[in-house]
């Protein structure tokens, strides 16, 4: 069996030796072809999920076969986000104390699950602003604990993987999650007029995915980490955001990082575009853009990731010269009257999906390899809460600007993205 599973990562990794090891230690390098293939299925896994409990499709419509009133529909994106990412300066201080990490993520999928799975129960039972109130705060709990997940994963991918590893099994996971996501897209498209129980439903297996990933999870071979400054998490946190004053790599990488939200923060205004621009609204199904964000992440997942193995930076580079060209476009566009009509802006967003992909593999792949052991935590989990504080602030400042000019959201868009253009240049390129 152990020979099976690393002939089948040799396959994968593309390499004739599975224990090529630079910024990993000995026993750690002996366990990287089933640590690749467990963390390979979980993430999968949690895609997976993700696809079927989409707080930007599937909980939207949940909310609205329910009677719940649009308020709450408007609160899922930021709380899914922002309350995933907000916590994670105290949440990486708590962390840090451990030796252990990949028990903090079991925890967190299990906590998923089970918010998930109460969501379904909420959707079937309750109605109207009851039944909001209480997917608002499941969504909470879901969000808290995606962002344990989130700090302990990175931790556990930089002590498990190689540095040469790490972006290609993301890109994996994101190529497999775009197969998935293409078929969630194909099957709305045929079901017409779904009902409570059909969301239900899409939400239990949500949440038995998030059960199945903590069960593989906890079979990951972890060898101990370091502790230093473990001590109280609040006084950790408080101190760990002085790396954005004296770490001038790590402050311009959250710095691109802020800049590049625009590649996730577009989307929607693109989806909004090609409505208006369409002659007849009832043609355009939410499905086909569903369908062409799965696609994107297949094609664009592997292809992304090897390069992010081999210069993260140049990713980096490469997507926001592509985002700030495609928000462009599409403030042009809208400047001249939705001209080219839908499928030119279903086009612009199938391409801001796969440029959207390579930011993320390109940033998360970056990060990682930046730092080691509890600098790392640190690292991740103060970029995410500024990040997640940043997400509110500048989503909230879209929607009002929006409500005067889409072409004038996409516009600052571009120009957000080529200032990370240019502060991408100033970030050092990480050797093997």
């Amino acid at each position: 069996m152990k020979d099976r599973i690393e002939h089948l990562y040799e396959y994968l990794a593309d390499e004739e030796d599975a224990r090529v090891c630079t910024d990993i230690s000995d026993s750690a390098c002996r366990e990287v072809p089933q640590n690749f293939l467990l963390i390979f299925m979980s993430q999968f896994m949690t895609k997976l999920a993700d696809s079927l409990a989409s707080a930007k499709v599937i909980l939207p419509w949940l909310l609205t076969s329910v009677g719940a009133p649009a308020f709450f529909s408007g609160l899922l994106v930021p709380i899914r986000e922002s309350g995933s990412l907000l916590p994670q300066l105290v949440i990486g201080g708590f962390i840090r104390r451990h030796e252990y990490r990949k028990w903090y993520f079991v925890v967190g999928s299990l906590l998923q699950g089970i918010a998930v799975i109460a969501i379904a129960w909420a959707g079937l039972r309750l109605e109207g602003a009851l039944a909001g109130m209480v997917i608002i705060l499941l969504l909470i709990l879901f969000s808290l604990a995606r962002g344990l997940c989130s700090v302990a994963s990175k931790d556990v991918l930089g002590k498990t993987i190689p540095r040469t590893r790490r972006g290609l099994i993301t890109g994996y996971c994101a190529s497999a999650a775009g197969v998935v996501t293409t078929a969630v897209g194909v099957l709305l498209l045929f079901v017409s007029r779904p009902d409570t129980e059909v969301y239900a439903m899409l939400l239990l297996a949500a949440g038995c995915c998030w059960l199945v990933t903590a069960m593989v999870y906890a079979l990951i071979r972890e060898y101990p980490g370091a502790t230093e400054g473990g001590g109280n998490a609040l006084r950790q946190a408080i101190a760990s955001l002085s790396l954005l004053k004296t770490d001038l790599p790590f402050r311009n990488f959250v710095l691109v990082r802020c800049l590049m939200m625009s590649s996730g923060l577009a989307a929607p205004y693109f989806v909004i575009l090609a409505r208006e621009s369409s002659t007849d609204g009832s043609l355009l199904s939410l499905g086909i853009f569903i369908v062409a964000g799965g696609v994107a992440d297949l094609v664009s997942g592997v292809v992304w990731g090897k390069l992010a193995d081999r210069d993260s930076r140049r990713v980096l580079l490469l997507t926001a010269a592509s985002t700030a060209l495609l928000c462009a476009l599409a403030g042009l566009l809208a400047l001249a009257g939705g001209f080219g009509g839908i499928w030119l802006f279903l086009l612009l967003f199938f391409l801001l999906g796969i440029t959207h992909q390579g930011v993320r593999l390109g940033r998360k792949t970056y990060v990682v390899d930046l730092a080691s052991g509890n600098r790392r935590t640190d690292y991740v989990a103060v970029s995410n809460s500024v990040i997640g504080l940043m997400l509110l602030l500048v989503g909230l400042a879209g929607a009002l600007l929006a409500q005067l000019s889409l072409a004038m959201v996409l516009l600052l868009f571009a120009a957000t993205a080529l200032a990370a253009l240019f502060t991408a240049g100033a970030l050092p390129r990480i050797s093997d």
